[in-house]
């Protein structure tokens, strides 16, 4: 696929806590890092997220007395998935990879700062309805198309990909630069709405060819 210069790399989440020793580990978080930086030679433009939490943030299961991480309970948008406490604001686990060094991005969105809300795409909380302005920055910049990699796959890259399809961007997703959390069968679930929606796969080797 050819790389064109209104195309931009949405690098999604290669923090700490995502990775080997943080508190949210996605196994082979941090096998993501090298195939990104190959990656990312072939764009122009780069943007980085970055989830940041409040302490007290109501999508951890320590806010819940009695709850667990990984159970579910009801909130005001629908049933929240509780987490173990990661990427808070400030601390060693909310700071991107040591070894990521993409110092020539353009931009880095910071998500999941709502106390109440927890926000999974780089494009929307998770009401599917608050935006972070992301949409508006691609608009305004001109950018024609994203693709996407980074952690993990099956959340925070795959909820950004299917609202950049609701907001009308091709999306591609760049398979060998994410890892997944499969919780619950969540990786098929995410591919059978990329295929609905028309988020495009490929594998990283494939764009290095």
């Amino acid at each position: 696929m050819q790389i064109a210069p209104q195309h931009v790399l949405i690098v999604v989440d290669v923090q700490n806590d995502f990775c080997p020793g943080g508190q949210l580990a996605v196994a082979g978080g941090d096998e993501v890092v090298p195939v990104i930086h190959r990656i990312a030679r072939l764009f122009e433009h780069i943007i980085l997220t970055q989830d940041w939490h409040t302490s007290h943030h109501q999508s951890f299961a320590s806010a819940h007395p009695g709850k667990h991480p990984f159970e579910q309970i009801e909130v005001s948008y629908g049933m929240q998935t509780l987490w173990p406490d990661h990427c808070v604001q400030g601390t060693r686990g909310a700071e991107f990879h040591p070894d990521l060094n993409l110092t020539r991005a353009e931009l880095i969105l910071r998500k999941g700062f709502r106390a109440e809300i927890d926000s999974y795409s780089a494009f929307f909380e998770n009401d599917r309805s608050t935006a972070t302005g992301l949409g508006g920055y691609l608009r305004e910049r001109g950018f024609a198309r994203v693709f996407l990699a980074g952690l993990a796959y099956d959340y925070c890259v795959g909820y950004s990909a299917l609202d950049a399809r609701r907001l009308g961007f091709p999306a591609v997703v760049i398979r060998g630069a994410c890892r997944a959390i499969n919780l619950n069968g969540s990786v098929a679930r995410v591919e059978k709405e990329f295929a609905e929606a028309g988020v495009g796969l490929i594998e990283s080797f494939d764009m290095l060819a």
